[in-house]
């Protein structure tokens, strides 16, 4: 099972969904970066369940950076975090043991790991898993504001209602960070709260779309082909639970345009070179250009519905119906916001790094400590 992602700076995620603790392990960081521990608890708070919109299963998340921090700041050394799974029903998943879920990895879990798995409300699969992903991703998000580059998600559709696109920036960026329901328009945020409420009330989820935006990103970052600004990210948000789809700039709406009309035409502003439009959502070639980076993820409904559905008894090999019980979201897209920006936050500090090398996230040598 591989559970780690990131060459220069790498995590590994590790823990079950009913099992005592889950955690990540931050490895390639440089010494002398803050950690806010404040910051990490804020961006935990925003994943968590609030209200008829979301799970009843409400974990408080009281982590415990357990190494590679002193006195505030990194040593250099791997970075541990963990978060004790302190709210488990353990028994709502007995029953249904060999039954697949429709929409989940019941299956293909038992059909790899030969019902070694843990199966406990989905364990290594598990959303749950999210919350150690985050606070990982606090820490990279942190460093990366210190370096002038800001990271925000928002819900640009739910439910087919949508919201309005991204337009000041840097305005929008800073509301989005401070917002527990991550919409820019508030009448939208009115009408998608509504609508996850009313699947509730009928036994069942909605989707939506992410859009996120990276400002004060430098030109030069990413490699051509492979490793690909666009592919390691897309690699990343597609380990995001239910993330079926990502697109950047333009994304599938560029193939029905011309040249002329979806190229971005570049130009002097004061002393920096910039594009007038950003179709291609700051990347060119797999490799930034300095504009801001713009893509977007599409979240599946939730697959845990409380309504009877056809599947298999995978054990016993026949037809079976399941009515799935225990603790469910009716959408899952307002919690996924702060994951999509924590895990972009994991991508550029790895890819910043391999281009500019391990110090670039470490104070200047000004400011560094002396030894």
């Amino acid at each position: 099972m591989k559970n780690t992602f990131g060459n220069s700076v790498s995590v590994t995620l590790f823990g079950e969904s009913h099992g005592a603790q889950i955690g990540a392990v931050l490895d390639g960081l440089a010494p002398g970066i803050p950690v806010s521990e404040v910051y990490i608890a804020a961006r935990l708070s925003r994943r968590r369940p609030s209200g008829a919109i979301s799970t009843k299963r409400v974990e408080p998340d009281n982590f415990k950076i357990v190494s590679g921090v002193f006195n505030g700041f990194t040593t250099g050394t791997p970075l541990c975090i963990l978060i004790p799974n302190e709210n488990t029903k353990s028994g709502d998943y007995e029953a249904t043991r060999a039954l697949a879920r429709p929409g989940h990895a019941d299956y293909t879990a038992y059909c790899k790991y030969h019902g070694f798995e843990d199966y406990r409300g989905g364990g290594h699969f598990s959303g749950r898993l999210t919350a150690p992903l985050v606070a990982a991703g606090a820490v990279a998000m942190y460093a990366l504001e210190q370096k002038g580059i800001r990271i925000g998600t928002h819900i640009a559709r739910c439910a087919q209602i949508a919201d309005r696109a991204f337009g000041d920036l840097e305005r929008d960026l800073t509301f989005l960070q401070e917002s527990q329901f991550a919409v820019l328009d508030p009448e939208a945020a009115d009408k998608m709260r509504a609508a996850m409420k009313a699947a509730a009330e009928d036994g069942d989820s909605v989707g939506g779309v992410l859009e996120t935006s990276v400002t004060g990103m430098p030109a030069g970052v990413g490699e051509p082909f492979f490793d690909s600004l666009e592919s390691v990210l897309a690699h990343a948000m597609f380990s995001i639970p239910a993330v079926k789809g990502v697109e950047f700039g333009d994304g599938f709406a560029l193939a029905d345009g011309r040249g002329s009309q979806t190229n971005d035409s570049f130009a002097m502003q004061d002393d920096r070179i910039v594009t007038r439009t950003n179709h291609n959502g700051g990347i060119n070639g797999g490799i930034s250009n300095g504009m801001p980076i713009l893509f977007r993820c599409a979240v599946k409904p939730t697959p845990s519905i409380y309504r009877e559905q056809e599947t298999v008894d995978f054990l016993q090999g026949r037809d079976r119906k399941i009515l799935i019980k225990g603790r469910h979201d009716p959408a899952i897209v307002h919690r996924a916001v702060v994951v999509a920006d924590c895990v972009t936050a994991l991508v550029l500090c790895d890819m910043l790094t391999q281009r500019f090398g391990t110090d670039y996230l470490g104070p200047s040598r000004a400011t560094s400590l002396e030894v």
